[in-house]
C-alpha cells in the first residue's frame, strides 16, 4: 500500500472524534520525507485547540500507524 493510502487510512481513525465535534481534517499531500500535510476544517478550522488537536490527537495516531511519517503538519 502507497504511504498516502497507509495515512489516509491512519486519518479514518481520526475523523469520527473530528466529526463529533463538528469538524474535520483532509490530507493535503504526504512528502517524500515524511511530513504529513493536513487541512482542518469546519469547527476544527477556527479552534483555539487545534494545535493541541493536531499533535496530541491527529499526530500521534499517523504516526503510530505509519512510522515512515516525520510530523503532521496544518495548511
Amino acid at each position: 500500500m502507497e504511504l498516502k493510502e497507509r495515512v489516509e487510512k491512519a486519518l479514518e481513525k481520526v475523523r469520527p472524534s473530528l466529526r463529533a465535534d463538528g469538524g474535520d481534517v483532509s490530507l493535503v499531500d504526504v512528502t517524500e520525507d515524511g511530513i504529513v500535510k493536513v487541512q482542518l476544517t469546519g469547527a476544527c478550522g477556527g479552534c483555539p485547540m487545534s494545535t493541541m488537536t493536531l499533535r496530541m490527537g491527529i499526530e500521534r495516531i499517523v504516526k503510530s500507524e505509519v512510522p515512515e511519517v516525520v510530523r503532521v503538519d496544518a495548511i
